[in-house]
């Protein structure tokens, strides 16, 4: 419906260039938005106001000129009206929103895509946590909101691969090993400085205490090089595979697993520094090789080998990044914690460096989660190694709980996720409240179907004409701006936009169902009501499905 008012302001615009009453067939960008008080109608266009420096007229004056050379092929236009300075507003005929019900059920699990992408291949990497420790609710917000983004670009024509990358190379991989190593002599009743840069929590206790009980190694019989290295692979190996089933029961996938070992042992590192080296992008000072990266837009340059020759971290994920780009990803998107700020700038200075344009590579970050219970907050101390996981939280409130509140909010936005609202069955629960919808609406359709005179989902003009409640038009007009909702959604790679949609929704739903019995004697109005509230349960489950929350039947 939108796209129909753009189309006619801008058809009045030409007819009215045409009749002199325009000066300028340069027409500015403008907006077409939903006005927030329903006095100014159903859509208001600022086209006068962007048009006044170029078409040299007062806004009014071009307000005037747009509505009487205003033409409604489709019959849509109850009554325009212009007000304030220069506002144009539309006010659409209750019986244009019929067709929005029609396309939702022709569309099905279809509406709302809009062809973005074009097949164009992106990489979205998302959680790739060190495997030196388990996932914490932090990495569970980050993979919601990457897995969603993949959700939304994917719905959207975009030909997207999840990715995981694997920090199994470097500093922090040998001192996981160390830790091990060193909870294992303690076992045997050994005597050992736990060094404080240690990883501190109970798992590395437990990581020995297998190594020992299933007798996989005798670490004491080894050189400590060789037992820390050894441990700092099967600890490193055992963590993974936790990640991977955390990751699993929260719903999230990945096509790829890309170790960062792997770089090293195809030397990819080394010829990514050759071959900026080559193009005198690095250049050597006091010993180091630096990268030249203040001259693509960082605040400084920086270090990718040190002086003793080993490449710092930056270097690989350079490497890293070529790879993508080889790989044919025309897009790349990384999901990061908000205290990788700082980071940003360097990478872009080294896509840019390749050869990439900036806007080929993207990065979201995503800010902390305060976890409450009641209302209090709950303690978590990363330093001593206690923290809550993500496996702890999901265990306890569940996949669909915990996808969607991670998704309440804005992810450069703190959140407060409390544990005891999301096992409330209320509607303080917003998961619960956006859910029970689509559950009731599964429930009117049960008793619908054991009435003989209720053909279910069955178009019916006739009957849609009953459809005449304020309540009624504001869903329809709800279900129509549901494919707009997804394209910003996925554009500005917002996944909330779909959640907070969800429960606008399931505001307007519920006062529907307060005020309105869909299934009443008369046949045919039930008949119409059944049709509506079935679209609502249709868009409902789409939208659901894009953040990878369940649709449930019952409650």
């Amino acid at each position: 419906m939108k796209q129909k008012i753009l189309d006619i302001v801008l058809a009045a615009a030409h007819r009215a260039l045409e009749a002199g009453a325009l000066r300028s067939s340069d027409f500015p960008p403008f907006e077409i938005e939903e006005p927030k008080l329903v006095q100014f109608g159903d859509f208001s266009t600022n086209f006068a106001m962007a048009a006044a420096s170029v078409q040299k007229k007062a806004p009014r004056k071009i307000a005037e000129a747009i509505v009487k050379y205003m033409d409604d092929p489709g019959g849509i236009l109850q009554r325009t009206e212009i007000a304030g300075p220069g506002f144009i507003n539309f006010f659409i005929r209750p019986d244009a929103w019929y067709p929005v019900l029609k396309t939702v059920y022709d569309q099905g699990s279809a509406y709302g895509a809009r062809d973005l992408g074009n097949g164009r291949k992106v990489q979205v990497e998302f959680v790739s946590a060190n495997p030196t420790g388990p996932l914490h609710v932090g990495h569970g917000r980050g993979a919601v909101v990457g897995d969603t983004v993949a959700n939304l670009l994917s719905f959207c024509g975009y030909d997207v691969q999840k990715e995981y990358y694997i920090n199994d190379s470097g500093r922090q991989i040998r001192t996981l090993g160390l830790s091990v190593y060193l909870r294992y002599k303690e076992l045997f009743g050994q005597e050992v400085n736990f060094p404080a840069d240690c990883y501190q929590g109970d798992y590395i206790r437990d990581i020995a205490a297998d190594i020992r009980n299933r007798n996989q190694a005798d670490l004491l019989k080894m050189k400590e090089e060789d037992a820390v290295s050894w441990a700092a692979r099967y600890a490193a190996a055992d963590i993974l595979e936790g990640i991977r089933d955390d990751l699993k029961s929260f719903g999230v996938g990945f096509d790829n697993w890309f170790s960062e070992q792997s770089l090293y042992d195809r030397g990819r590192v080394e010829a990514a520094m050759g071959e900026l080296l080559s193009r005198k992008i690095l250049y050597e000072h006091d010993g180091a090789l630096w990268f030249k990266t203040s001259e693509y837009g960082d605040e400084k340059d920086r270090v990718v080998v040190r002086t003793n020759g080993i490449t710092t971290y930056f270097a690989s994920d350079i490497a890293y990044h070529l790879d993508k780009f080889d790989r044919g990803f025309e897009r790349v998107i990384d999901v990061w914690g908000a205290d990788h700020h700082g980071y940003i700038p360097r990478m872009k200075a080294a896509v840019a460096a390749a050869g990439r344009r900036k806007e080929q590579f993207d990065v979201i970050l995503v800010h902390l989660v305060n976890l409450l219970r009641a209302g209090e907050p709950v303690a978590m101390s990363t330093r001593s190694g206690e923290f809550v996981t993500l496996r702890e939280v999901v265990n306890e409130v569940g996949k669909d709980a915990a996808r969607f509140i991670f998704l309440t909010r804005h992810y450069e936005s703190p959140l407060d996720f409390d544990l005891e609202v999301a096992k409330q069955k209320t509607n303080d629960n917003p998961v619960f409240y956006v859910q029970y919808v689509h559950a009731r609406i599964s429930s009117i359709q049960r008793n619908a179907a054991e009435r003989s005179d209720l053909p279910q989902g069955a178009w019916d003009q006739q009957s849609l004409m009953l459809l005449q409640a304020p309540e009624e038009i504001q869903l329809i007009k709800a279900l129509a701006r549901y494919p707009d909702v997804v394209q910003s959604a996925a554009s500005l790679l917002e996944p909330h936009r779909i959640t907070f949609y969800l429960m606008d929704l399931a505001a307007l739903f519920h006062a529907y169902y307060n005020k309105h019995r869909v299934l009443t004697e008369d046949s045919m109005l039930s008949q119409s009501r059944l049709y509506l509230v079935t679209a609502v349960r249709k868009v409902m489950r789409n939208g659901l499905s894009l953040l990878g929350v369940s649709a449930p039947e019952k409650m």
